[in-house]
C-alpha cells in the first residue's frame, strides 16, 4: 500500500482566461479517503482564495472561481507570481506548496508580435533584426519562468517587466528599426 504523498502540477491551458491545477498525489487507498481537499491560491494583487479541490483530477479555474470577477463577467487571469497550497485536511500538517510565475498574457502578446513578423514588408536586415529582438524577448520570458521556479521572485518579476517593456517597444516600432544590430552582430 503506497504512502500518502501530496503533490500538484500547474499545467498550461494556453488560454489567458483559465488556470489548470492537477492533483498528482499518491494516496494510500483507492478511491482516496479525503476529508476536505482544499487549494489555497495566493495571486498577485488579490487576497488568497480557498477553493474546493477535486482529488485525482484536473481542476480548471477562471476569474470568477478565483474571486476576481462575478459570474458572467470573466476576464483574463493576471500574470505574476502565484503560490499554491494543497491540503486534504485543514487540521492536518500534511500539505504541499508550489510557486510559479504565470506569463500567459505576456506570452499571448509575444505570440501576436511574432505573427506580425511574418507579415511585415521589410528588407532582410530589418526582418533579421526583428527576429533577434524577438529571440531576446523570449529569453527574458524564459528567464522570468526559470527564476520563479527557483524561488527568485524579485529577479523573476524584473525579467518579466523587462520582457513586457521590450515587447511594447517592439510592437510600437513595428518595422521602423534600422537593422543595425543584426548587421553588426550577426554578419
Amino acid at each position: 500500500m503506497p504512502d500518502l504523498k501530496l503533490d500538484i502540477a500547474i499545467i498550461p491551458t494556453y488560454d489567458v482566461n483559465t488556470l489548470a491545477v492537477v492533483d498528482i498525489s499518491t494516496y494510500p487507498d483507492d478511491p482516496p479517503n479525503v476529508i476536505t481537499p482544499t487549494l489555497e491560491i495566493d495571486m498577485p494583487g488579490f487576497d488568497p482564495v480557498y477553493l474546493t479541490f477535486a482529488v485525482q483530477e484536473t481542476n480548471i479555474f477562471n476569474s470568477t472561481d478565483l474571486g476576481i470577477t462575478v459570474a458572467g463577467d470573466e476576464q483574463p487571469i493576471p500574470d505574476g507570481i502565484y503560490c499554491f497550497k494543497y491540503t486534504i485536511n485543514p487540521a492536518d500538517e500534511n500539505y504541499v506548496e508550489k510557486s510559479i510565475i504565470r506569463v500567459d498574457k505576456l506570452q499571448e502578446k509575444f505570440d501576436e508580435a511574432f505573427m506580425k513578423l511574418d507579415m511585415m514588408e521589410c528588407d532582410r536586415a530589418i526582418k533579421n533584426q526583428s527576429k533577434v529582438d524577438l529571440n531576446t524577448i523570449y529569453f527574458f520570458i524564459q528567464g522570468a519562468i526559470a527564476s520563479a521556479n527557483n524561488c527568485a521572485t524579485v529577479k523573476s518579476t524584473k525579467l518579466y517587466i523587462h520582457a513586457d517593456k521590450m515587447l511594447d517597444d517592439f510592437i510600437s516600432n513595428n518595422c521602423s528599426c534600422s537593422g543595425n544590430n543584426y548587421v553588426i552582430n550577426f554578419q
